[in-house]
C-alpha cells in the first residue's frame, strides 16, 4: 500500500533566523505539489529535511520508505563513474525481479506466496521489467549518451551531473521523489522527457523550482513558502490546489484584498483612536452654557461626563480587540531595482572559433549595443562559448572582443572567502548603490556571511557585484537561474533597457518566448 508523505508542524532555524515555522503538508501518491517562495523562503531546507539529511528543530516528517532526493549539486558520490551510477539504480529492480524467479519454483514454501505477492505489487509500481529499456532512454533524452559509462561523476560538469542523478532516479521509479530545481541544466528535449516521466509516476513528488512552465504543466498543487496573512488559498492556509497559472490569479487577488484589509483596519484604529481623546467639546458642542440655564447646563454635564467616559471605554475595548488578532502590514515585495548602465557598449568579431571537442564556430559578430540570445542543447558549448569571449578560455582561431570591462555570470558561483558578508563582497566592487536598493538580497542578509546563504542567494549576489562594476559587455550564462519570477520580469526589463552589450546563453522557455532580440542557435 502507498503511503503518503506528511509534514506535520515543521520548524527550522539556523543561528537566531527562523527559516520553517509552523509547516504542514501532506502530499499523496498520484500528487504533485510544487514548493515556491523567495530565495531563503526555506525550500531547499524543507526538501532537505523531508530527505532526511537535515533534522528539523521541532515537529515530525513521515515519508514511504523508497524516497528518491535531487540535490541542487546533484548529490553523487563524485568517486563513481556513471555505470556505476545506472547500475545503482537498476540494482532493486533486477533483484525484485530476481527474487520473484526464485519464489515462484515453489510457492508452496512457508511464506512463499506472501513474499512473491508483496513482491509483485512493489514490481509492478516501479515498472522493475522494464528497467533497462528505461534506463538507456532516460541516459538518451537527457543528453548523457556519448558519456562514457566508465567516466568518474567528479569529471562530469555540473549540469550533466545532475542530469546523470535524474536518470538514475526517473529509472529507478522510486514511491517519492523530492526533487530541488530539477530544470535548471535541461534542454528542451529533457525538459520534456522530465515533465512526461513526472506525470506518469504513481507516486508522491515533492518539487521547489522556479520554472513556471514546468510547474504549471506538471504540478498539481503550489504550497508558497512565503508569508501571506491570507495565505496561498485565501484562507490562512499555504497550498493552493490547481495549476500554477491559476494560482497567480489567485495570489495577486489574496495580495489586494490583503492590503485592503491592512487599509481598512489602519482607518478604523486612527478613528478609534481619536475617540479615545474625546472631550466634553465634542459632546455638547452646539453652544455654551447661557446665563438662564447654567442650572440645566450643570445637571446635564453630568451626563455628557458619562457619555465621554463610555466612548472612550468603548473604543478603548475596540482597539484591544483588533490588536489581539492585527491584520500585519504587507511586506513590500522584492523587486529588482538595479540598471546594467555602462560607460560605452563592447562588440566582439569572431571567425573560426574552436576550443576542440567543446565548441566550433565558424562566425559571429555581435555589434555595439545589441543583445543575443544564446540557446541550444546541453553540451553544444554555450557556456564554453561565454567563457572564451570573458577570456577566460584559450580558443583557436580570430577573436577580438573590443570592451573596457567584461561581467560574466557564471553557472557555478563561488566567494573565496565565505566569512565575509554579503556587503563587504558588494563594496569591493565600488558600488554607485547599496546593496540592499537592488532588490536582489533581501536587506536581513546583507550582513549575513555569504556561506551562510543559499546556493541561489549566492548566485544573486554575484549578479549585483557585476552590475556594480558597470561593464559594457555582459555575458550571462542562465541569468533566472534561482530567481523568483517577480524578479525574472524585472531582470528581462533592465536587461532590454541597458545601453551596454549582452550575450545571455539560456534555456529559460519563458525568457526565449519572450525575447526580442537576436537570437544565436548552437548545434
Amino acid at each position: 500500500m502507498s503511503i503518503s508523505l506528511v509534514v506535520r508542524d515543521l520548524s527550522k532555524s539556523y543561528d537566531t533566523r527562523l527559516v520553517l515555522d509552523g509547516i504542514d503538508l501532506v502530499v499523496s501518491p498520484g500528487q504533485r505539489v510544487g514548493l515556491i517562495g523567495e530565495n531563503g523562503a526555506g525550500k531547499s531546507t524543507l526538501i532537505r529535511i523531508v530527505a532526511g539529511l537535515e533534522r528539523p528543530d521541532g515537529g515530525e516528517v513521515t515519508t514511504p520508505p523508497d524516497l528518491g532526493h535531487l540535490a541542487q549539486d546533484s548529490g553523487l558520490d563524485t568517486s563513481s563513474t556513471v555505470g556505476e551510477v545506472l547500475t545503482d539504480a537498476l540494482a532493486p529492480l533486477h533483484g525484485a525481479v530476481r527474487r520473484m524467479e526464485e519464489l515462484a519454483v515453489d510457492l508452496t514454501a512457508a511464506g512463499a506466496a506472501e513474499e512473491y505477492d508483496a513482491l509483485l505489487t512493489w514490481a509492478q509500481l516501479h515498472d522493475a521489467w522494464d528497467a533497462d529499456r528505461r534506463a538507456e532512454v532516460a541516459a538518451r533524452r537527457l543528453g548523457l549518451a556519448a558519456v562514457e559509462r566508465d567516466r568518474p561523476v567528479g569529471e562530469l560538469s555540473g549540469g550533466q551531473r545532475t542530469r546523470l542523478a535524474l536518470a538514475a532516479l526517473l529509472t529507478r521509479r522510486p514511491e517519492c521523489l523530492v526533487l530541488d530545481e530539477p530544470t535548471n541544466h535541461l534542454d528542451d528535449d529533457a525538459l520534456d522527457f522530465l515533465e512526461s516521466q513526472l506525470v506518469s509516476l504513481p507516486g508522491v513528488v515533492l518539487v521547489a523550482s522556479h520554472d513556471r512552465v514546468f510547474l504549471d504543466r506538471v504540478c498539481t498543487a503550489v504550497v508558497d513558502l512565503d508569508p501571506a496573512h491570507l495565505g496561498t488559498d485565501g484562507e490562512g492556509g499555504r497550498r493552493f490546489t490547481g495549476s500554477y497559472t491559476t494560482y497567480l490569479t489567485h495570489k495577486r487577488d489574496s495580495r489586494r484584498r490583503w492590503e485592503e484589509a491592512f487599509e481598512a483596519q489602519r482607518d478604523e484604529l486612527n478613528a478609534l483612536r481619536v475617540r479615545t481623546r474625546t472631550t466634553n467639546l465634542d459632546i455638547a458642542h452646539n453652544r455654551p452654557p447661557r446665563d438662564n440655564d447654567k442650572f440645566i447646563y450643570g445637571f446635564k454635564g453630568q451626563n455628557v461626563q458619562t457619555t465621554i467616559r463610555r466612548r472612550i471605554r468603548d473604543a478603548e475595548q475596540r482597539i484591544a480587540a483588533i490588536e489581539r488578532e492585527l491584520v500585519p502590514k504587507p511586506p513590500a515585495p522584492l523587486e529588482f531595482s538595479g540598471s546594467f548602465s555602462a560607460d560605452r557598449a563592447g562588440s566582439i568579431r569572431a571567425r573560426s572559433l574552436q576550443v576542440p571537442g567543446r565548441v566550433a564556430l565558424a562566425r559571429l559578430d555581435v555589434a555595439a549595443g545589441e543583445h543575443l540570445l544564446v540557446t541550444g542543447p546541453n553540451g553544444c558549448g554555450k557556456s564554453t562559448l561565454l567563457a572564451v569571449l570573458a577570456g577566460r578560455l584559450a580558443t583557436e582561431g580570430d577573436l577580438v572582443v573590443q570592451a573596457s570591462r567584461v561581467g560574466l555570470l557564471e553557472q557555478d558561483v563561488a566567494f573565496p572567502d565565505p566569512r565575509r558578508t554579503s556587503r563587504e563582497v558588494y563594496d569591493d566592487a565600488a558600488p554607485a548603490r547599496p546593496l540592499s536598493d537592488l532588490g536582489l538580497i533581501h536587506p536581513r542578509d546583507v550582513n549575513r556571511p555569504v556561506g551562510d546563504l543559499s546556493q541561489g542567494q549566492q548566485r544573486r549576489l554575484a549578479l549585483a557585484v557585476l552590475i556594480a562594476r558597470r561593464p559594457d559587455l555582459l555575458l550571462l550564462d542562465e541569468p533566472t537561474n534561482h530567481l523568483s519570477l517577480a524578479l525574472v520580469d524585472d531582470l528581462e526589463d533592465a536587461l532590454g533597457a541597458t545601453p551596454a552589450t549582452v550575450v545571455i546563453a539560456s534555456h529559460d522557455r519563458w525568457l526565449r518566448r519572450r525575447w526580442e532580440g537576436s537570437h544565436l542557435a548552437m548545434p
